[in-house]
């Protein structure tokens, strides 16, 4: 089968990149496998996506990140068109942290991207944000910043919507592990687990992490990627209707650099209701394809769970949590700090490098990585990133 472009990978960028390239007027064959059904003894690869809510605001403390975000969040209107499920739930976004000493950039930076590309956002300090977050007791000396228009997305319904846009216009899904690019003057050959083989004339490699596999690029990728792990926290019917009003927050802590992540009650497919945290304490490389594999079927660290789970219970001192569990992920990082979108070959194109902050955003990473696919040019969309390694 011959097609324009094979997109590998059918996570979130990988499906908008899809979607866009259909859209565009490629002929696309998306390859990449569906979410496996038990993730402790699934053997082939994972992808970062499988949960149900991950937060969602323009406020940021880089400019083409926000530019991303704002660019992504005004379609996503068009994915609740065809979603089963809502994508966006636009509950508020919160961002907090200190104004002095360590990590005090967090919010002076966000601050300073904020006034220049004119996003609105609502200030809070000492007794105003106490009394405007009930929920949450902060430290003296931190100031909030609060998006009316931010909230949580469900990245399982992103990549359906995404999915199901994609196939509307013609693209057929494979559901099968990509496991190596052939490449040679004429085309590119897709090699699957399943034994199928596609041609095209290019191929977008949107394998998060996983694009780091060694068969599917004639060089390797310029990512960094880290272990992570979440805590779920278990709350009742009432607390989660004490909480309804709970925005997400993204938080630096006083005397630290590093932020946390909170999302407000989300209901979950275990027919439980959690509030989920992040942010871990130190950076764990995984290097491999083989030890990325084994962090997402081990399900995470008990340990740093365990942390996360005091850390929110100090910050929301009042929380009536049921029980706790845990789960895995892996962030990837760039050299830049910038998403990867890049020609690697004549036929090869890179679409990865999220940093921590590309679930929001994906619907815009991927529609650039359709236009490079096509032959775009990416200077033209007017960002400040050149995407290169």
């Amino acid at each position: 089968m011959a097609c324009d472009v094979i997109v590998i990978g059918a996570g979130l960028w990988g499906s908008a990149c899809a979607r866009h390239l259909a859209e565009m007027g490629a002929d696309v064959v998306l390859v990449g496998p569906a979410e496996p059904a038990d993730a402790a003894t699934h053997s082939g690869v994972f992808g970062s996506h499988y949960d149900e809510a991950r937060i969602t605001r323009r406020l940021a403390s880089d400019r083409d990140w926000a530019r991303f975000a704002d660019a992504a969040m005004s379609r996503y209107s068009v994915l609740e068109g065809v979603a089963a499920k809502p994508v966006f739930h636009p509950v508020g976004a919160l961002m907090a942290g200190v104004e002095q000493g360590v990590g005090s950039a967090f919010i002076r930076e966000t601050v300073a991207v904020a006034d220049d590309l004119g996003t609105a956002y609502e200030s809070y300090q000492g007794e105003g944000l106490k009394a405007r977050f009930p929920f949450f007791s902060f430290p003296e000396g931190v100031r909030a910043l609060y998006e009316r228009d931010g909230g949580w997305i469900n990245p399982r319904a992103h990549v359906a919507a995404e999915i199901a846009l994609t196939q509307a216009n013609g693209v057929i899904w494979h559901q099968t592990e990509a496991v190596g690019v052939e490449e040679s003057a004429a085309h590119v050959e897709v090699c699957c687990a399943n034994g199928a083989r596609f041609k095209a004339a290019r191929v977008v490699i949107a394998c998060g992490a996983f694009s780091k596999a060694e068969t599917l690029l004639p060089a390797p990728v310029p990512l960094t990627s880290y272990a992570r792990t979440i805590a779920f926290l278990e709350i009742d019917a009432a607390e989660a209707r004490r909480l309804q009003e709970m925005p997400s927050l993204v938080y630096v802590p006083p005397g630290t650099d590093r932020d946390s992540y909170v999302l407000p009650p989300v209901l979950y497919p275990d027919g439980k209701t959690y509030l989920k945290i992040g942010g871990d304490p130190e950076d764990h490389a995984l290097d491999t394809v083989a030890e990325l594999k084994d962090w997402f079927r081990g399900g995470g660290d008990a340990a740093v769970a365990a942390m996360l789970a005091a850390q929110l219970q100090d910050l929301m001192p009042g929380l009536a949590c049921r029980g706790v569990r845990h789960g895995s992920c892996v962030t990837s990082f760039s050299p830049s700090g910038k998403p990867l979108i890049y020609s690697a070959s004549e036929r090869s194109v890179v679409l990865t490098g999220g940093n921590g902050a590309g679930a929001k955003c994906a619907d815009e990473i991927g529609r650039l990585g359709a236009i490079l696919a096509q032959g775009g040019d990416l200077a033209a969309q007017g960002y400040d990133a050149d995407f290169l390694p």
